[in-house]
Order: C-alpha cells, then structure tokens, then sequence
C-alpha cells in the first residue's frame, strides 16, 4: 500500500475516533465503565488500562479516568494503572503525530510557530517536565503537539511518567476518597483532609516551578551592559501609559505591556517565549508580579529589573518621554 494512503487512512480513523468521543462525551456513563471493569475479575486491571490508553489516544477526559482509578484499584494501585496507562497512551499519540506529520511541519513552518518548536526542542525533556507539572495545555492535546517536536522519545516518555505522578496521585486518591464517602468508609475526615491537602499542592505546583524557572534579579548596570552589546532582550515596561510617558519616561526600545493586561495579552509576546525577557518598572514591585505570571505561562528566562527606573535614573542613563 502507498505509504501516503496509509497515513492518510491512520489520519482519518484518529480524526473520526476523536470527533466520536468528542461529539458523545457528555453520553458516556463511568459507572457503567466501571461496573464492566468490576466484571472482569482478575483481567480487570488489565482492561482498564487498555480504556485508559485508548481513552487518551482519542480525547476522553483523562480527569475521569483516574478518578475511576482510583475508586477502582484504590490510591496505590490506582496511582500505578493510572500513571501507566495515562503514559502510554501519550507515547501512542506523540508517535502517531510524528508518523504523520512530523516531516510535513519540518518543511511548513516558520515564523512564531518554528521558534516556539525550536524553544522547546532545546529545552528538551525540562519542558516536558515543566508542561506535566503544570498544565498549561490540554493533556491530549498537548501529546499529539510534541509529537511534532524533534524531542527524543526516550527524553518525552521518561519525562511525562515521573512528572505525571503528583497529579496522577493526587486525582487518583480523589477519586479512592469518592467511593470511601459513597460506601461510608472508616477515617472518612481524615482522608478527606489528605485529599484536600494533595489537591491544594497540585495546585501550588505553578507558583513553585514558576518561581524555579523565573531567574535572578537583574541590576540597572547589567541590564544596561546586556542592552548595550546588542543581545536579543525583551524590556518589558509593565507600568500604565501614564507612568510610561510620565516623569521618569521609559527606556528605548523597550515594550509597554502594563501589569493589569498582560495576562490577556500575553500572547503578544510568543516570540520571546525561549528568549530573554527582563520586566520593569517604577521600582520592582510590578514588575516582579509579571515575572510571576510570565514564569507560571512557561516563559524559560524571566528576569526582574533590580529598582527599576528608579535605579536606571539614578545612574543617569538616558530615557524617553513621549512628545520630547
């Protein structure tokens, strides 16, 4: 068969499966899927990590999954099917993207899409890392996306397994504490507290690795000295208009973006995503707060300029002041 008829007819069995799933989620019953796993005796673990596979490959949610998991195999079991599952399922898709399209994004893209492609390829299996602890893009999605890096398979399904397992866990016992509530288990409080406990450190975990990747402030001198030997700097100018042709000015060169729209405009800044960017303001309260955010959004190197325009004045470089 012709190799390009082959792929076109993966292509188009992946796309009808997907839209399936997607068009009749709101029908599916996981009591249902669980009383047939129940059925199945000792094969049941078995079974229930070939729906998961299959579940990630064509886009169920994978949030009801392992809760299932866990109300099935319990938090420890549970944590392993689930993990298991939920990582082969996006090797399937990661080569089913590189099968398919890989060499037709190599030849296609350019512009943003290719630096964004080339950012994460040189980040490697640190994005990876960084996207499964946190959940910037939908998951399924997300798998059939790396599929169409250069990133080496052996560095994506390492990476995705261990930096899975927080979440895996923590949604897995979610998921063990439903059917403790539901059955009227022993100690029901006290793992409804540990619960709570594990979802709230899932979701500190993009503060923690935001704060991780956004790097060290950045003094006025050094900024200058960067600026100065041409390197590819974002500065970021994070105040309102008003500050920005106020009586301090602003810098040549640099980006309004004030603090308060950045998160909706961040896609602005695309290009800069595996690039330098320094944030400033009056002094460094803003501007750290948008190195937060940018951090947490997956921007690899954040910095904060130290003091601002304050310092920046203060050592008499120059500046711009709109209409002057």
């Amino acid at each position: 068969m012709n190799k390009n008829l082959w792929r076109f007819l993966v292509l188009l069995f992946i796309v009808a499966g997907i839209t399936l799933v997607i068009s009749y989620r709101d029908q599916f019953d996981s009591a249902v899927i669980q009383n047939w796993i129940d059925e199945a005796g000792n094969a049941a673990p078995l079974l229930f990590i070939f729906v998961y596979i299959v579940g990630t490959v064509f886009f169920f949610p994978g949030a009801v999954l392992t809760l299932l998991g866990g109300a099935l195999f319990g938090p420890v079991l549970g944590t392993f099917y689930n993990l298991t599952a939920a990582t082969i399922g996006s090797m399937l898709s990661f080569l089913i993207a590189r099968y398919l399209a890989s060499s037709w994004v190599e030849k296609k893209t350019g512009g943003k899409l290719k630096q964004l492609l080339n950012g994460v390829e040189n980040e490697g299996w640190r994005f990876v890392a960084f996207v499964r602890l946190v959940p910037l893009f939908p998951f399924n999605l997300l798998n059939y996306g790396l599929g169409l890096t250069k990133l080496k398979f052996a560095h994506y399904s390492i990476a995705s397994y261990i930096f899975m397992l927080p979440g895996a866990f923590a949604y897995t016992y979610l998921g063990y504490i439903g059917k403790e509530a539901a059955t009227g288990g022993e100690g029901l409080i006290q793992k409804a507290m540990l619960a709570l406990a594990l979802l709230a450190l899932v979701a500190f975990l993009p503060r923690l690795i935001g704060s991780i990747r956004k790097g060290a402030m950045l003094n006025i001198t050094n900024l200058k000295q960067r600026m100065d030997e041409g390197e590819d700097i974002l500065l970021l100018d994070v105040r309102t208009s008003e500050d920005y042709n106020g009586e301090q000015g602003h810098i040549a060169g640099s980006t309004l973006l004030p603090l308060e729209e950045l998160e909706q405009r961040i896609d602005e800044l695309n290009d800069y995503y595996e690039k330098t960017v320094v944030t400033i303001c009056r002094t460094d309260q803003k501007s750290a707060k948008a190195a937060q955010i940018l951090a947490e959004k997956g921007f690899a190197d954040v910095h904060v300029a130290k003091m601002g325009m304050t310092d920046w004045i203060k050592n008499r470089y120059p500046v711009e002041i709109h209409g002057i």
